[in-house]
């Protein structure tokens, strides 16, 4: 037998013999406890739970903030007894806007989910 031969045998053999060693099932299972349980470990961020709200109910909060600011705003600059109407119809196109493209971000990261 060549040396190369003998070598790939030997590898084999050494390949064979690490599938069969518990020790390093053992040690895969240990490393992935630790993993999980330093991500359970780490602390509560608003941030964080902000961001996994899905863009669908993220966006139209943020377009009934504005509509909120935009009620009081536009009565003090426009002085007319529909400021206050036309505000709120505003608000309401914002929302609707808002759930319309939220859905579209939501959708967006689902295929870029899928797709990796």
């Amino acid at each position: 037998m060549s040396d190369q031969e003998q070598e790939r045998l030997r590898k084999l053999r050494e390949r064979q013999i690490a599938d069969r060693d518990p020790l390093v099932k053992q040690n895969k299972v240990q490393r992935g406890i630790s993993t999980k349980a330093k991500r359970m470990r780490k602390p509560f961020k608003l941030g964080g739970a902000w961001k996994d709200i899905p863009h669908v109910i993220r966006t139209p909060i943020y377009a009934l903030l504005a509509g909120i600011l935009l009620t009081i705003i536009l009565p003090m600059i426009w002085a007319s007894p529909y400021a206050f109407w036309a505000a709120l119809l505003a608000t309401i196109l914002l929302i609707i806007f808002a759930i319309l493209v939220g859905s579209n971000l939501d959708l967006r990261d689902d295929i870029r989910n899928h797709l990796r």
